[in-house]
């Protein structure tokens, strides 16, 4: 499945980096996030890898995710691997005559067993749903400080 999710921020393209390529603030817009470990690489290069804890509804999840091609400050591509299933991730960034910041990312999920084949079958909105709550969680916190660190995934 693979899908396209579009957002602007009120914030230059260098104000809208310094907020996103932090992973002390993924807390901030990533609801459930418990923890974030560097496992490799050099942090935000290509092939580093870090492992992303999240805590939803009462189950746990263990991320790996993995940089597989960086453009900063205009893109930022990110492959994540969790238990059956895979998304890739191309985002890109642009700076906006007006001063905003336009963030496009392209997700494709690849189902690794049949639980999450029927899963993306049977809730493909799901998905695209998850991914634009944390695009506007970020903007919430890069434009106004709003924090999702204490609430429920």
């Amino acid at each position: 499945m693979k899908y396209t999710c579009e957002i602007i921020v009120n914030l230059s393209l260098i104000e809208f980096m310094d907020k996103f390529d932090n992973a002390e603030n993924m807390k901030h817009w990533q609801r459930g996030l418990i923890s974030v470990e560097h496992l490799s690489g050099n942090p935000g290069m290509v092939g580093s890898k870090m492992k992303l804890n999240y805590g939803m509804d009462n189950r746990k999840m263990e991320i790996i995710e993995t940089v597989t091609h960086s453009n900063l400050p205009h893109e930022l591509h990110n492959s994540f691997s969790a238990k059956g299933i895979d998304n890739l991730q191309e985002n890109y960034f642009k700076a906006l005559p007006n001063g905003s910041t336009k963030w496009t990312s392209i997700n494709e999920f690849l189902p690794l067993n049949f639980k999450m084949r029927a899963m993306l079958w049977l809730m493909p909105k799901a998905f695209k749903k998850q991914s634009m709550r944390f695009m506007k969680d970020f903007k919430n916190f890069a434009e106004r400080g709003i924090s999702v660190f204490h609430e429920k995934a």
